[in-house]
């Protein structure tokens, strides 16, 4: 979005990955049986011993009114780059970031977002006033971590950032250009940034895998109610936030889980919920949260940051995942 990298640089193709005994297939889900373990797809049908549903969510801008006429998404990387566009040739005025929908991926990123916007537009020479807001549906930006939460409310307030808690967006009315809340109070804005609601895919939706939307699983062994199907990722409703860093913990977990049964002997490891989230500040300044999400337990966060130290700790932490899955060095920007 702000110009520190290209298409090129954060695209990594499954078809490059480089594991032993690995055969990666690109084709379209059509069906999922989970009693059968049968996968139907473009390429044919696929019978399983184990199964894993590891297909994520689905973005649905269209299901806010208004968003894709009068607003941007930038959770895709088509939406990404496009709005990188849309920056370079903002001429300025009331920047809204906004949720539509709860859940949703990657908790801080709307106030990320909001922080890195900020900087951009000042050093555009646009950024004069309280100019950005952000709408979020919780009483604090990061709920799990109260001071995580409070040191990103210190950022907004020192960049003169509008943070309106509690409230949804509904819609937007672009002939007025005014976001709708959910309270029916209205927001003006010149130029707005979505998170636009989740849904599990469609061909997880017509399986017998969901339960009001996403799949349930067991959140120590990342199994579902059917023998031999298991599901991670955001495409779950294990009560983890939607996330990279919990998608590869509950992984890894099945990983274990499929090895003992193998082997015939119990597994080692059950999903402990935690995860690493880093945060960007603006200015080169991350942070880090470190939250543990468990059933029947509140969420915790111990925050760290910000500091140029977590911004190399969250580059390494990128770079070394690639070196493991695609045999290749890489940088972040």
């Amino acid at each position: 979005m702000f110009g520190r990298t290209v298409p090129d640089a954060v695209r990594h193709l499954y078809r490059d990955i480089v594991k032993p005994g690995v055969r990666f297939v690109q084709t379209s889900v059509r069906a999922i049986d989970p009693v059968a373990r049968r996968v139907e797809t473009d390429s044919g049908a696929f019978d399983a011993d184990v199964l894993v549903v590891a297909l994520g969510a689905d973005l649905d801008p269209a299901s806010t009114p208004g968003l894709i006429e009068g607003g941007h998404e930038f959770y895709t990387v088509a939406g990404a780059f496009a709005t990188r566009e849309v920056l370079e040739s903002f001429s300025g005025g009331h920047v809204v970031i906004g949720l539509t929908s709860t859940p949703f991926k990657c908790p801080p990123a709307p106030s990320e977002t909001a922080l890195l916007v900020h900087d951009y537009l000042k050093h555009r020479g646009l950024r004069d006033g309280p100019e950005v807001s952000v709408v979020m549906p919780f009483g604090v930006p990061i709920p799990p971590s109260p001071a995580a939460s409070q040191s990103l409310l210190d950022a907004f307030a020192e960049r003169g950032i509008s943070w309106v808690p509690e409230r949804m967006v509904r819609a937007l009315d672009p002939a007025r250009k005014v976001v709708l809340l959910d309270n029916n109070e209205e927001l003006p804005y010149d130029l707005f940034l979505g998170v636009p609601a989740h849904r599990a895919p469609r061909v997880v939706q017509e399986s017998d895998l969901c339960v009001d939307g996403w799949i349930p699983v067991n959140p120590l062994t990342l199994e579902t109610s059917f023998p031999g199907v298991y599901a991670v990722g955001d495409v779950t409703s294990v009560g983890t936030p939607k996330a990279g860093v919990f998608a590869e913990g509950q992984a890894a977990v099945v990983a274990n889980q499929i090895i003992a049964q193998h082997r015939s002997h119990d597994a080692t490891n059950t999903y402990d919920g935690r995860g690493i989230c880093y945060i960007e500040f603006g200015h080169d300044q991350v942070g880090r949260v470190d939250v543990t999400f468990r059933s029947g337990e509140r969420p915790s966060g111990q925050f760290e940051g910000p500091s140029a130290i977590y911004a190399a700790d969250k580059s390494e932490f990128g770079s070394s995942r690639i070196r493991r899955w695609f045999g290749r060095d890489w940088a972040a920007y």
